[in-house]
């Protein structure tokens, strides 16, 4: 019986793990161990990378509290907080007020974070999509911009255009007395109503039929359109006399004449519809009587 007590106690494994010192039993050395590793308000702070101040709140608010607190006052922290700290962080920056996350870490289970993650990643998705969508905006508007802060205003020309994504709008009817301005509402109003997740900040320009250009009317165009990436409608690939004018929006009948004036001089013949654009608008220019006028008429030799 003494040697099978002697054996047993030389085969216990709570005396043989890593780390243990001769006559410490375990549960000192992980208290001791524990204390030397805790850091500071302000390392904690540094590593993840929040104020000082900050983190003295969600202490306050019994949101992060300190480990241990020395004889001095001072806080002192676990290294596994970082983890929670910077978990704090990221809910944040997704807009969940503080009052909210407090409430979600004090009764936390894995269950509630499992939900509140899943949550968060449909939250993120959605966003993601939008700033996608902004970001494709922005750069339409940019390049339309771009595109003819070096052109020539009192130059007329005949060249190659690729096919563009438009969204055109439905027929106008200006028989009835309609203005061009209520016209412009109604395009508005119609694709609201057709497409409620349609971003309708795309710049909007004047499409006219070829038969209306032959005979000089360009009062009001045949249909409105969104120059939109992606779009079905197509602005088709062709030969066009382009030029430009200043003007508001509409004031473009100088213009016109100029492009027919241009056309019968240089034996060439109208061969499709024309496209009314606005490169400089209220987006970038204050004075509404300078917007910049591009008017392009589908041509053939």
């Amino acid at each position: 019986m003494e040697l099978a007590k002697k054996q047993s106690e030389k085969c216990d494994i709570s005396k043989l793990s890593y780390g243990i010192r001769p006559g410490v039993e375990k549960t000192e050395l992980e208290e001791d161990d524990r204390h030397n590793s805790l850091i500071s308000v302000s390392e904690l702070a540094k590593l993840a990378r929040v104020s000082r101040s900050a983190l003295i709140f969600y202490d306050n608010i019994g949101l992060v509290a300190p480990a241990e607190r020395g004889d001095n006052s001072y806080r002192y922290y676990s290294p596994h907080q970082v983890t929670s700290t910077n978990l704090i962080n990221t809910l944040q920056e997704l807009d969940i007020p503080l009052k909210k996350i407090t409430e979600l870490i004090k009764h936390r289970t894995p269950e509630s974070i499992v939900s509140l993650f899943s949550e968060q990643d449909k939250h993120i998705s959605q966003r993601v999509e939008k700033l996608h969508r902004s970001q494709k905006l922005l750069l339409t508007l940019k390049n339309i911009i771009e595109e003819c802060l070096s052109v020539d205003e009192e130059k007329i020309e005949t060249c190659w255009r690729e096919e563009e994504d438009i969204l055109l709008g439905p027929q106008v009817d200006y028989s009835g007395g309609l203005t061009i301005e209520e016209a412009f509402l109604n395009f508005f109003k119609h694709w609201s109503a057709a497409d409620k997740d349609l971003d309708l900040n795309y710049p909007v320009y004047g499409f006219f039929s070829e038969e209306r250009i032959k005979r000089g009317d360009w009062f009001g165009p045949d249909k409105f359109y969104f120059k939109m990436p992606g779009s079905p409608d197509k602005k088709p690939a062709g030969l066009y006399v382009i030029g430009y004018s200043r003007g508001y929006y509409g004031h473009s009948d100088t213009l016109y004449k100029r492009l027919l004036a241009y056309i019968e001089e240089n034996a060439l013949e109208i061969s499709g519809p024309a496209f009314e654009e606005y490169p400089f608008n209220e987006i970038s220019i204050t004075d509404p009587h300078t917007y910049l006028i591009r008017a392009s008429i589908m041509v053939k030799k």
